[in-house]
Parts: C-alpha cells; sequence; structure tokens
C-alpha cells in the first residue's frame, strides 16, 4: 500500500486538524500502518508523508539529494503555488531565507550570523536576559492569580529578546508580532488577516501584503544601520557581503524576516506548552519545582511536546529509495515533525509528558544543514523563564479551554487561561 487513504490524507492539509488530536491520530496511524506514504489529494500536487524518526533524519542528513529551494518548502496547493510563481517571475518563494537555500547559499548565508547564536556567545547575553525574564514574571504574578498565559506572558518574553538582539526598537514590537501572527496563522479566523477566504489566490495575496509591510519595515532598518552600524544582528544583515558582493535587499529583508518571526513564535509556543502540559500534570509540576536541575529537561520535553514547526517539504534532486519506496527526481516529501517526536520506536510512552524523560532525541530543531540556528537561544530564554518563574508558584492549573492555532506549518497554543498560587 503507497496511497494514504483520502481521510487521513486530507488531515494532514488541513488547519483545524493541527487545532486538536487529530493530527496525532492521524500520525499515530501513519505510522503504525504507512509511514513513508504517498498523499494524493485534490488541488495538490502528490507529496511522501514522512513519519517516522529514522526516515527524517535520513532525509534531513542528505543535503544534496533533498533540496530545500527546488520547490515550496512548506506545503502550499497548486493554484497557491501558481500565484506565487506569477508574482515572482517563475520562483516558488515569496522569501529567500536560509529555509529555502540549498548548498552553496545555504552555508554562506548561515554564516553570516551563526557566530551570534553559537553557545559561547549566547551566554553573554544571560543577564540581560534574565532581567527580561524577572520583568514577565514580575508582571505575571501581579495578576492575582489567573492569567492568559499566551497574551500575557508567552508571547512577549521572546519578542523582546530577538528584538533586542535584532535591534529593533521595543515600540515597535507589537507590530512585529501581529505581523508574526499574520503570517504564522494566515489560516487562522482568529490570527490571520482576513483569514476566512477560501480562496488560494488571495490567500497568498494575504500573505504578500504581510511580507510587504515586514520588507517595508525592515528597508528603513538596513538603510539606518548601513548610515551607522550598531552591535546588533540587523547591522549584520544589512552589511552583509557574500564572495565579495552586498547580498541582494530581497535577501537581506528575507534575513530580517526568518530572524524576527521564527525567532520568537516558536519559542512563544515551546513555553505556553510547557506551562499547558505542568497545569495538566501536578506531579510533572512537583517534580520539577522539587528539583530544578530538572528544568533543562523540562524544556527539551516541551519543545517535543509542543513540536512549533510541523512540518517542512523537501525535493528529491535524483531518484533514489526510502524504506523501500521508490522516489522519483522532483518527488516531494513532507517532513512530520510532530510524527517524529511521537515516534515509538525511539521515544518511551512518545504520549506522556515527562520533565526527566532521557534521552530526549526530539527532532524539532531539525537536523543537519537546516538545523534550527537559534535553537541554543531558544533553550536558554526558556531556561531562563522558568528559573525565574516556577520558585515562586506553589499551584498551577487550567483556569479554562486552552486553544491551539489553526495552521499547518507553525502552530501552538494560542490561548492558555492559567489559575495559580503564589509561594
Amino acid at each position: 500500500m503507497v496511497e494514504i487513504p483520502q481521510e487521513i490524507a486530507w488531515t494532514l492539509v488541513d488547519p483545524k486538524s493541527y487545532a486538536s488530536d487529530t493530527i496525532h491520530k492521524s500520525y499515530a496511524w501513519l505510522r503504525a500502518n504507512n509511514p513513508l506514504g504517498l498523499a494524493k489529494l485534490e488541488g495538490y500536487d502528490p507529496f511522501w508523508v514522512v513519519t517516522k524518526h529514522a526516515d527524517i533524519l535520513d532525509v534531513s542528513r542528505q543535503n544534496a539529494l533533498f533540496h530545500s529551494g527546488d520547490r515550496q518548502t512548506t506545503l502550499s496547493t497548486q493554484e497557491g503555488d501558481r500565484q506565487v510563481r506569477k508574482m515572482t517571475g517563475g520562483s516558488p518563494h515569496l522569501v529567500r531565507s536560509l529555509v529555502q537555500m540549498d548548498a552553496p547559499d545555504h552555508p554562506k548565508y548561515r554564516a553570516l550570523t551563526q557566530s551570534w547564536f553559537l553557545p559561547h556567545n549566547i551566554k553573554s547575553l544571560e543577564d540581560r536576559i534574565r532581567r527580561i525574564a524577572k520583568i514577565s514574571v514580575e508582571k505575571m504574578l501581579a495578576k492575582d492569580g489567573v492569567c492568559e498565559f499566551v497574551a500575557d506572558v508567552a508571547l512577549h518574553y521572546p519578542l523582546h529578546v530577538i528584538m533586542e538582539i535584532l535591534g529593533v526598537p521595543s515600540e515597535d514590537e507589537p507590530r512585529m508580532l501581529m505581523l508574526t501572527q499574520e503570517l504564522f496563522g494566515s489560516t487562522d479566523p482568529e490570527l490571520g488577516r482576513q483569514a476566512e477566504t477560501q480562496d488560494p489566490a488571495k490567500a497568498i495575496e494575504m500573505i504578500q501584503a504581510v511580507l510587504m509591510d515586514f520588507y517595508n519595515y525592515f528597508a528603513k532598518i538596513t538603510a539606518a544601520r548601513r548610515a551607522e552600524p550598531r552591535d546588533d544582528l540587523a547591522s549584520v544583515i544589512a552589511n552583509s557581503t557574500i564572495d565579495g558582493q552586498p547580498i541582494s535587499e530581497f535577501e537581506a529583508l528575507s534575513y530580517y524576516v526568518i530572524v524576527a518571526t521564527a525567532g520568537h513564535d516558536t519559542t512563544s509556543s515551546s513555553t505556553a506548552g510547557a506551562v499547558w502540559a505542568l497545569a495538566e500534570r501536578p506531579a510533572e509540576f512537583e517534580k520539577v519545582k522539587a528539583n530544578p536541575a530538572l528544568i533543562p529537561g523540562l524544556v527539551e520535553e516541551a519543545v517535543r511536546w509542543t513540536t512549533p514547526v510541523k512540518h517542512f517539504m523537501r525535493s528529491a534532486t535524483a531518484d533514489t529509495e526510502l524504506r523501500g519506496r521508490h522516489i522519483a527526481k522532483d518527488d516531494w516529501l513532507m517532513l512530520c515533525y510532530a510524527s517524529g517526536n511521537r515516534d515509538e520506536d525511539v521515544f518511551e510512552d512518545p504520549f506522556a509528558f515527562r520533565v526527566d524523560r532521557n534521552p530526549n532525541r526530539l527532532v524539532s530543531f531539525g537536523y543537519g544543514a537546516h538545523l534550527c540556528l537559534g535553537q541554543h537561544l531558544a533553550k536558554m530564554e526558556m531556561r531562563i523563564l522558568f528559573e525565574e518563574m516556577l520558585p515562586h508558584l506553589k499551584s498551577l492549573e487550567l483556569a479554562g479551554k486552552p486553544k491551539m492555532s489553526e495552521a499547518v506549518f507553525v502552530n501552538g497554543p494560542k490561548k492558555l487561561p492559567i489559575r495559580f498560587a503564589v509561594n
């Protein structure tokens, strides 16, 4: 059996599936019955669905065989792809960031900012990040025992950290947050810009409009940093050269967008995912409170549990074989990271949230050449926040029904009402 049953395949492309347990039920069925199946859906090019941890690693380590940039890097309808190519003059990408690049460009562009995110360099940011974390926790504790954790804490804390590093003024943070939500939550009726549209052409136009807002903003930042460079990431991007030539305006703006969006949104989701899991599991909450040395483990488990980036697409550059299936040149593959993170062959009791899970071979940050540039910063931010927050909390529980965002590419908690008692 190669082809995936229609009812399972449709859940993979339905944003609502990702806002419920439906997607995990589909992943579990696929891992058990068709771990490398072909989805054939009306309106979509056929795509292979990679659900096993080992296969995700196998594809991710072979960057010459499985490209990121030849086709759309996130799942798209045929009409959506046509619209993008029409807008761009043939390119499948509205942005060209590290995510959409392959060698030889990818390693060159990654090297421009990589040093900023290495563990020994971000260590110098620890005091600044801790100050931001303390302020976030103080605001939460001032809420008299009840707060909406996503809106009150999770969204703003990592946003403030990455904007400080990037060099965006704090008064512009609300704008950056809104644009990020409109980009990643474009299919969510509460987050997207006119998200109720069912017209693929209008949906692409909407995303293009959000990107133009980003571009217009960062064009001014670029001009300012070229005139007067500072010690921030924006200055690095604005004044970067590749092979002795300045990078193009489009690639500079694309670089800003990936840092200004992925640099906080995924961390927000994982942070909220951790609090949601602890609120539902008093024993795990007590375990990590009693032993703060488990906080790094809590962070890793939250990132596994939430897996904010649900997929990336790859395309084969030559005929090959994977898990006994023939993959033809130009075939499209969906790497389902959230499925890999629940793989029964890799994780003991994968549907349990354990702050002391060890080992924890999560694939949330990707693998190989495209391993997430900001993973060490994200884990540091989360660790510091929980080091500052947990000692103050006597108890933690849900104060209402949480809600996940409706999005196929990047999703996470969008509403998390909690009740807490303070020591």
